[in-house]
């Protein structure tokens, strides 16, 4: 059973890694390259780990470029594995492998089908499932050939579920390789009727809204954080990166909505639009920290902030009048 692998992440690191633990023949390895992969979640190099295993690498930009078709078609694979690429495969590359191509998406699909999986389970507090699947034209929409599930708890943060993510993906690889080293290929139909998509997240959408619940925050500064860009908010004209957070039940404190009301340390208790929210690990966008201050506010007042605007243009025009 020839495989090839393409991938970009740490699940792909993952998927490879186990490949080559059971022993299954690994004929090539396709990583995503390119210039700039500071805004891939995750990013891993494969080449160094293919090179150590005695695999061809073939770095790409583009896996349905005409050159990677032809590259993966020479390899003659029995099955194209692709674990952690955001791209889609197209079906010119799909029909390089003589039995076809392994997805994998870590929801219990049907549900979940889409992007952004690990911050929707987080945002939702939702239990996932490292699921592989059949590729198809449809977007994870194949046939499961195995899924193993991962629960999501109220603490969980993005980098948490992301470990559970991994160690159910080791686990699911580990419970079918062996099966399909002997040949099998028995994927189970998806039921369209239970079907559910995530959209698209982008770093713009980790933005808080200080009008939001200390809940709802928290949870998103929990999806927002590592490994994806962070959730934010404004101090003064400065973006404030949000690593960690945590809701406060106790504190009898009521204060004005986006308003640090006490500090601990560099720990600031901040009033949201609903209970109160500790920051208990930010930065500037440059990397730098700055302890936030009783009686500063985050985030902008629209109205404050416009009417000063458009005293800025006002005076504008009148010098150049």
């Amino acid at each position: 059973m020839r495989i090839v692998l393409i991938g970009a992440v740490r699940s792909s690191e993952v998927a490879l890694r186990r490949l080559l633990a059971h022993g299954v023949e690994v004929a090539g390895v396709f990583g995503y390259r390119a210039p700039d992969v500071s805004q891939v979640s995750g990013y891993v190099d494969l080449e160094p780990l293919a090179r150590s295993a005695g695999v061809p690498f073939y770095p790409f930009r583009s896996v349905n470029a005409p050159e990677i078709v032809a590259a993966v078609r020479s390899l003659s694979a029995d099955v194209l594995f692709v674990v952690g690429l955001s791209q889609l495969v197209g079906a010119e590359l799909l029909r390089s492998a003589r039995l076809g191509g392994v997805g994998y998406h870590p929801t219990a699909l049907p549900h979940g089908r889409g992007r952004a999986p690990i911050a929707w389970l987080v945002l939702e507090q939702r239990d996932g499932a490292s699921t592989l699947f059949e590729l198809t034209e449809g977007t994870d929409a194949g046939g499961i050939f195995v899924q193993e599930p991962f629960a999501v708890a109220e603490d969980d943060d993005a980098s948490a579920v992301e470990s559970k993510v991994l160690s159910s993906l080791e686990r699911a690889l580990d419970k079918w390789l062996p099966r399909l080293k002997n040949g099998e290929w028995k994927p189970v139909a998806q039921d369209e009727q239970h079907a559910t998509y995530y959209g698209k997240r982008a770093p713009e959408d980790g933005l808080i809204d200080w009008r939001s619940s200390a809940r709802e925050i928290d949870r998103l500064v929990k999806a927002s954080t590592r490994p994806h860009p962070g959730a934010f908010t404004y101090r003064k004209d400065e973006r404030l990166i949000v690593w960690r957070s945590k809701v406060e039940t106790n504190l009898p404190i009521r204060g004005v909505r986006g308003r640090v009301l006490a500090v601990n340390g560099v720990e600031a208790l901040v009033q949201a639009g609903e209970g109160l929210l500790w920051l208990l690990e930010y930065e500037g966008a440059d990397g730098h920290l700055e302890p936030l201050r009783v009686g500063e506010k985050l985030g902008y007042d629209t109205e404050i902030a416009l009417n000063a605007l458009m005293r800025r243009l006002a005076k504008l025009e009148e010098k150049s009048s």
